[in-house]
């Protein structure tokens, strides 16, 4: 199972090399900032596609989209989560506290724009960066996460 990973898509145009590589995935997850419905539909006409609510969300989505999701995917435990909520502005920090009660196999989460992958505990936190964001990014990225053979590895794609 391949799983796109996005994040902090802000209504902009997803780049036409993502869109065909997400193509051939077997879910996409959006940890937030979506921001509009065109986005989410686009996405949703592509793979299936599992969203989070994120800060930057039109109000509409906010109400739609929950503000974290756990999903299961061939026996791991994944919580999705933008990260915008919490005690402080640190994404990661606000990311393991939306989960700190459940154990996951992996966390994927946004809001920061800067993608990152490390082991806490046990726990993969993700963060596919942005595919999108000329302004905060370092660079813009996207992430895939592969589970093959009852192992799990997840991928940061720089654009």
């Amino acid at each position: 199972m391949t799983i796109g990973v996005l994040s902090d898509t802000h209504s902009h145009d997803i780049p036409p090399a993502l869109i065909d590589r997400l193509k051939t995935v077997d879910l996409i997850v959006h940890a937030g900032d979506i921001c509009g419905w065109e986005t989410l539909k686009l996405l949703k006409r592509i793979s299936p596609t599992k969203a989070v609510a994120g800060n930057m969300d039109e109000a509409a989505l906010k109400k739609a989209l929950p503000l974290k999701e756990t999903v299961i995917c061939e026996g791991f435990k994944i919580g999705v989560v933008h990260g915008h909520m919490g005690p402080g502005p640190d994404a990661l920090k606000n990311a393991m506290e939306s989960f700190k009660d459940d154990k996951m196999d992996v966390v994927i989460f946004g809001h920061s724009h800067r993608a990152e992958s490390l082991r806490v505990g046990g726990t993969l936190y993700f963060n596919p960066g942005s595919p999108n964001d000329v302004v905060k990014a370092k660079f813009l990225s996207y992430g895939l996460i592969t589970i093959e053979a009852g192992k799990i590895k997840a991928e940061i794609v720089k654009i």
